[in-house]
């Protein structure tokens, strides 16, 4: 199962584990998901490197929001709710969770 982490105001985002849909390099469910979170981190970064920071180590992706502002603020918000529609459909193999 793929499980994504919001912590604070959307300050970090953890992402780890596998969907276990299919097969790896099969898996709708991962390719979605990265998908998703790669063309978020790419589209804040055009703006200005230093926005946020990402670091993929042993199968944990963590994004932290260095900067909040409208733009940054609004691609997160956009990828979080794709991948909670991404949850809605295939609630066995990815599970959201947010911490305050």
């Amino acid at each position: 199962m793929i499980k994504v982490n919001i912590l604070g105001k959307n300050d970090t985002i953890e992402i780890y584990g596998h969907a276990l849909y299919d097969d790896y390099g099969k898996d709708i469910v991962c390719a979605g998901v990265s998908s998703i979170v790669t063309t978020s981190i790419n589209a804040i970064l055009s703006f200005n490197k230093n926005y946020l920071e990402y670091n993929y180590n042993n199968d944990l992706l963590t994004i932290k929001v260095i900067e909040h502002n409208d733009i940054v603020d609004k691609l997160i918000s956009n990828m979080i709710k794709m991948l909670n529609e991404v949850e809605e459909q295939y609630p066995k193999n990815i599970k959201i969770r947010k911490e305050n």
